[in-house]
């Protein structure tokens, strides 16, 4: 308390007479110990005395000249003020940019708020000057430390960007904030000689991934600074200012998002990217057929990384006629006996069955899928045989020319005899139209009752009308075990003899001498 009221008096001595003025260094010098309380003291102070200043506009306003040379030089006694207070003030900027990476997180949340607080005045209270009336400005070295501070090369900032995404929904400071993002990320990557840094690529995406981008021009509403036109006493938001129409606010998102791709991340960091792109970054640029590059390496990659990469692939091929060569051996290739246990299988065959949804694709093509599929099912888990084997009928539906694996007499009847290769890449060589479906009736055998008596729909002619499998894609053996479980068992009527004797047999020596009551 002695401390806080020290600090309070030193304040109300520097507003209140510029004769005190040196005692400013009380209040700063609070700034570079160690311990938060007298950090959060003089920071919450700091914040007082130059958010008064910046209101009373008793700060220097324009390109900011030496110290040294000012007090020297011919500048009025108001100025050399002003100037010298100016530089106290940019030393607190200084101080507080630093403390956004102090170990303890009352002190970077509150390093952060009285820096955006600072952002918030100066935009209304500018410090350059102004050649014309009504011009619109607003902070941006100023929102650039603050972005530094949020994205440390050593060190997860998620939970202090967490607690900055409250300004985003500020359409002003989100553009200014991707246009601070793109040059940082320039500047840091560049120096790295495009090493990945894990901690810092990890807390630019923490950044830019939650950004709400609005969907039209009329949703961009919601302002932090609000200034007018003096001469015609009209308040205007920045919305009125050219640069901040909604096209460039997605030019600016566009640029920021292939700046931060353009350099290699790490694999855990290309997936979470992978799992927004195709919703949250491709429908908001100006020309989702610039991120190509990025989808197509993705693609190439395999893994879980190019089921991910079909999403945004979709959307470039169907939406933006997008020429990929050899696609769907690509896609052939990527069925493998994993995809029946990631995570995000149901993305993937939901793309699949999209892709597969033509009809003029070649029966050789069709085929080889529904064998491959086929082949990885005897060993999948059932409740991702109860999805495949409806989709698999589907393709049937679409494509009868495939209906000769299933009726075919003569055919393979196990994996000795069945001419299909499954190592073959090209679909086209794999030999799957002179198969059979042997694996789908080996499945008519399956322990699961609901598997094997889904397998047995094949036995018989197919309907015309499609199956809906949207409600299996995301099956999981839980939900499988919980239906099991509430079924209503029917009592069975049997016969039996009644047991007697110690092994229950008629005329046993045993029951003479031993009883079980």
């Amino acid at each position: 308390m002695a401390r806080e009221a020290a600090l309070a008096a030193c304040l109300e001595a520097v507003l209140g007479s510029r004769s005190s003025a040196n005692r400013v260094f009380e209040l700063l010098e609070p700034l570079a110990v160690r311990e938060p309380e007298d950090i959060v003291s003089a920071a919450r102070t700091c914040s007082r005395l130059f958010g008064a200043l910046l209101e009373r506009r008793e700060l220097f306003v324009g390109p900011l000249p030496d110290q040294d040379a000012a007090l020297a030089g011919d500048y009025s006694a108001e100025d050399k003020y002003r100037i010298w207070m100016r530089h106290r003030y940019r030393d607190c900027v200084g101080c507080l940019g630093e403390l956004m990476g102090h170990e303890a997180f009352q002190v970077k949340e509150l390093a952060l708020c009285t820096l955006m607080k600072f952002v918030e005045l100066e935009a209304q209270y500018p410090l350059i000057k102004i050649e014309w009336k009504g011009t619109l400005t607003f902070p941006c070295d100023l929102l650039k430390v603050v972005v530094d501070g949020l994205l440390p090369t050593h060190e997860d900032a998620s939970l202090l960007i967490s607690r900055f995404q409250e300004y985003m929904e500020y359409d002003d400071v989100r553009y200014f904030v991707m246009k601070a993002v793109t040059a940082s990320v320039g500047q840091v990557m560049q120096k790295t000689k495009e090493r990945p840094l894990p901690f810092y690529q990890q807390n630019v995406f923490s950044l830019i991934s939650p950004i709400n981008m609005p969907n039209k021009e009329s949703e961009m509403v919601k302002f932090m600074v609000k200034q007018g036109y003096r001469a015609l006493s009209v308040p205007v938001c920045l919305t009125h200012c050219l640069q901040f129409c909604f096209k460039a606010h997605k030019q600016v998102f566009e640029k920021m998002w292939l700046t931060f791709l353009k350099h290699k991340l790490p694999t855990g960091l290309y997936k979470k990217v992978l799992v927004i792109l195709h919703d949250s970054v491709l429908p908001y640029m100006n020309e989702p057929t610039l991120m190509m590059d990025f989808l197509t390496v993705a693609y190439g990659i395999g893994g879980a990384i190019s089921l991910l990469a079909l999403n945004g692939l979709f959307i470039l091929i169907h939406q933006h006629n997008l020429e990929y060569p050899d696609f769907y051996k690509k896609l052939y290739s990527l069925l493998d006996p994993s995809i029946y246990h990631v995570k995000y299988r149901a993305r993937f065959f939901h793309l699949t069955d999209l892709f597969l949804s033509s009809s003029h694709l070649p029966a050789y093509l069709v085929a080889a899928f529904i064998k491959r599929l086929s082949r990885l099912a005897l060993t999948a888990p059932p409740e991702a045989l109860l999805m495949i084997i409806p989709f698999i009928c589907n393709l049937f539906r679409r494509h009868p020319a495939c209906r000769v694996l299933v009726h075919r007499p003569g055919g393979p009847a196990d994996m000795s005899e069945d001419p299909y290769v499954m190592e073959e890449e090209e679909p086209s060589k794999s030999r799957a139209l002179e198969s059979s479906l042997w694996e789908i009736q080996s499945l008519q055998n399956h322990y699961h009752p609901d598997v094997a008596k889904a397998a047995a729909v094949l036995n018989q002619s197919l309907s015309e009308m499609e199956d809906d499998i949207s409600g299996l894609l995301e099956l999981s053996a839980s939900e499988l075990f919980d239906k099991e479980v509430k079924k209503k068992a029917v009592d069975v009527p049997l016969e039996f003899e009644q047991v007697r004797g110690l092994f229950g047999k008629k005329n046993d020596i045993f029951a003479e001498h031993f009883s079980l009551d």
